[in-house]
């Protein structure tokens, strides 16, 4: 019988660190970051525009705007901080698909709609056309991360 004797290192190694730069420079990271962006433009456009020619139609396009703004910037500060790690029970890339889909669809239809209700407020304008960016970016990033979420499983019978 055989005893091991297991040691504590002092100093951590490259890859584990707590902060992980090397998403940034990922295509999901790049794509988050890019519908951080448009989604940010979004709502500082409507947020400081005064006089809406439709309020109803404006302050839903600014909620969805926020609300999906915060969402993926907590899955940001996830990826970067490597907190789905921690947190195994969790499916965060189908958690992340259910988010984009939702948020795509959404996104888009609030772009549609301030587009039409724009009425010609180059701050409106704006954020619509940014509003179809950030819906651009997450089908694409729907996309990219489709086989990951609904793919096969390994280790599944095919």
């Amino acid at each position: 019988m055989s005893h091991s004797v297991i040691t504590a290192s002092a100093g951590r190694s490259s890859g584990d660190r707590v902060l992980n730069l090397g998403y940034t420079r990922t295509i999901p990271g790049v794509l988050k970051m890019g519908q951080l962006v448009a989604l940010l433009i979004c709502f500082l456009c409507v947020h400081c525009t005064n006089g809406w020619p439709s309020w109803a139609a404006f302050q839903f396009f600014e909620v969805v705007a926020l609300w999906f703004f915060v969402a993926f910037l907590i899955f940001f500060i996830m990826h970067l901080f490597r907190l789905q790690e921690r947190m195994p029970c969790i499916s965060w890339p189908l958690t992340e698909f259910f988010h984009y889909s939702v948020g795509a669809v959404l996104i888009f239809i609030a772009s549609i709609v301030a587009a039409v209700k724009c009425g010609g407020v180059s701050a409106l304008v704006v954020s619509s056309v940014f509003g179809f960016i950030a819906t651009f970016l997450m089908a694409v990033n729907l996309w990219t991360s489709y086989s990951v979420a609904c793919g096969p499983q390994p280790g599944a019978s095919v």
